[in-house]
């Protein structure tokens, strides 16, 4: 079976555990990064590079930080800052500082938006399946879009990361006593959702997104013997496999 084939495969009707992502599985978040930083290049005005090179030198300077500053607007807010600084060769002023401020500041204040058919998909899943929210960020932030989210109830647990590596799906693996033949993860990521938690041994369900983060993409990989990986277009699809 061609692993991205979504209708040549349905799971056991049994009930499964299913790990899902929030950021831009569940709910629009990049769009407002990208947002943010085409407003930050306009910012920089950089005199030698164009708005290309000036966002590659962020994206570079980003994936530097990511692992000692970890995710989310606070960590983005700095990064904003220190390639503001690297880049022009010079320290933000005032003026400066309250700009790069306001770009972070429209991330936090922007309305949360669920994806098409989460609402009305995801309760029906709690119902029959163990239901596993698996994000990483900042653990206050990640907690308020869930509140605000209205989807809280439809989860019986609940993980903020610091990173999805395939050590952190082992340990999930562990803790909540899963069998990996009986365990998915579903979600918009190829390097935090679909790629580790198949090199976990798990199942993986990938659900791409227009907007995903550029530091999120890389080629998806094969699917361990005995495990499956299907490629959905929307999250309402999961209905056909898991419903």
């Amino acid at each position: 079976m061609n692993a991205f084939n979504p209708s040549a495969f349905c799971p056991s009707p049994s009930p499964q555990v299913l790990m899902i992502d929030a950021d831009d599985t569940l709910w629009e978040n990049n769009i407002y990064f990208e947002r943010a930083i085409e407003q930050f290049i306009r910012i920089v005005d950089h005199a030698e590079l164009n708005d290309a090179e000036v966002r590659s030198a962020f994206d570079a300077l980003e994936a530097s930080r990511v692992h000692s500053h970890g995710y989310g607007t606070k960590a983005f807010h700095h990064s904003l800052l220190a390639s503001y600084e690297h880049l022009t060769g010079s320290i933000c002023t005032n003026e400066i500082a309250t700009q790069l401020a306001g770009c972070a500041e429209s991330i936090r204040s922007a309305d949360l938006t669920l994806l098409d058919g989460v609402q009305e998909t995801l309760p029906r899943l709690f119902e029959r399946h163990t239901v596993i929210l698996v994000t990483k960020g900042d653990h206050e932030e990640q907690h308020g879009k869930l509140l605000r989210s209205g989807l809280a109830d439809h989860f019986h647990h609940v993980e903020v990361l610091h990173e999805k590596h395939t050590a952190a799906y082992e340990t999930l693996l562990q803790r909540y006593d899963c069998d990996p033949a009986h365990s998915w993860m579903i979600g918009n990521s190829p390097r935090s959702d679909t790629n580790p938690a198949l090199a976990a041994g798990m199942h993986a369900v990938y659900l791409p997104h227009p907007s995903t983060w550029v530091l999120e993409r890389e080629p998806i990989g094969s699917p361990k013997a005995g495990r499956r990986l299907l490629h959905l277009a929307n999250f309402r699809e999961l209905l056909h496999h898991f419903g």
